[in-house]
């Protein structure tokens, strides 16, 4: 009876040892256990800012601890990211980054401050929001088609304005004039106000940028939407047609954000958040939330996320190139 004990007990502490050899790791157990803080690279009640703190009010629920919302605006988004980059890799400080300082900066920017494919590692894609091509209220053109025919009768004479150099609203439209094969003189502005009141007062011709940021000019009518440059129609904007339809298939250039986290984060905890922050992305409060905006709702693994910005540093680093942006 003995020796059968000895031999249930050692049995016992060899499942016991399996048992928790399979269990989960610490950090999966334990993380979060205290308040996560998400840097914004962009200053409050901007685009970035909106999408974090909407999701923040349903991640506390799931993580039991709040989102601490840090905003860090400037260098076109990179003080920010520096800021995650140089983080401690614990899954306790995310950031949001976007297309400038993840998929155009390492192209056009000679010192980056960090190597955005080293230093950061992306968690989840959250939106994408294609920009719309406005013109004033008076031209001709009433779609992409007609306003390409009317632009090349411009010659040299035709000027557009964008949000800022290097912006998702420059490349995006050095891209639209590439494929459509027609001459515009760039005029960067700080910011989409001064660049849409420019096109309202005549100034320029032509703006790519977000619809949001336009719409007053147009229930004023001093502007137009001719087309927008996701793959298919907006569902707030379908009469709105795309350039892909317009004969350019394929043409798609999206402004789009998503978290990261310093390299080094433990993968247990970058799967936890990619997997909580796909479940709120499905929850229908943030889906009518963001539709509201004109975000295209994201989601994804993290190797999906990885994949699409590597695909986007290519499409918009040869157009870079073309171009010969340059940022000091």
């Amino acid at each position: 009876m003995t020796r059968l004990l000895s031999t249930l007990a050692r049995a016992a502490a060899l499942l016991g040892l399996a048992a928790t050899t399979s269990l989960p790791t610490a950090a999966q157990t334990s993380w979060p256990d205290k308040p996560v803080r998400v840097v914004v690279p962009a200053p409050p009640a901007s685009s970035l800012d909106v999408i974090v703190r909407t999701l923040g009010d349903k991640l506390k629920d799931r993580w039991k601890h709040p989102l601490v919302v840090e905003n860090k605006a400037g260098a076109g988004g990179m003080l920010g990211m520096d800021m995650v980059a140089k983080a401690a890799p614990d899954g306790y400080t995310l950031g949001i980054g976007f297309n400038g300082p993840i998929a155009f900066g390492p192209h056009m920017v000679k010192k980056m401050p960090y190597d955005a494919a080293k230093d950061l590692l992306p968690v989840v894609l959250t939106t994408s929001q294609p920009n719309v091509l406005a013109v004033q209220a008076a031209n001709p053109a009433s779609n992409f088609a007609e306003f390409v025919a009317w632009a090349k009768k411009q010659g040299n004479k035709l000027s557009y304005a964008s949000v800022g150099n290097g912006s998702s609203s420059h490349l995006s439209m050095e891209l639209l004039r590439s494929v459509a094969g027609f001459d515009a003189v760039h005029v960067p502005y700080s910011g989409s106000p001064p660049a849409a009141t420019s096109l309202a007062a005549g100034d320029t011709q032509a703006l790519l940028a977000v619809a949001p940021a336009l719409l007053p000019l147009v229930q004023a009518g001093k502007i137009k939407f001719i087309a927008v440059t996701s793959a298919q129609r907006l569902d707030g904007m379908k009469d709105l047609g795309t350039v892909a339809e317009a004969g350019y298939p394929g043409f798609e250039a999206l402004a789009w954000n998503g978290l990261f986290a310093p390299a080094g984060t433990p993968p247990e905890v970058v799967a936890r958040i990619n997997a909580d922050v796909n479940a709120v992305l499905a929850d229908p409060d943030v889906r009518a939330t963001f539709a509201r905006q004109g975000l295209i709702i994201g989601g994804g693994s993290t190797a999906e996320f990885k994949a699409f910005i590597d695909s986007e540093s290519r499409k918009w680093g040869a157009i870079i190139k073309k171009v010969g942006i340059t940022v000091e």
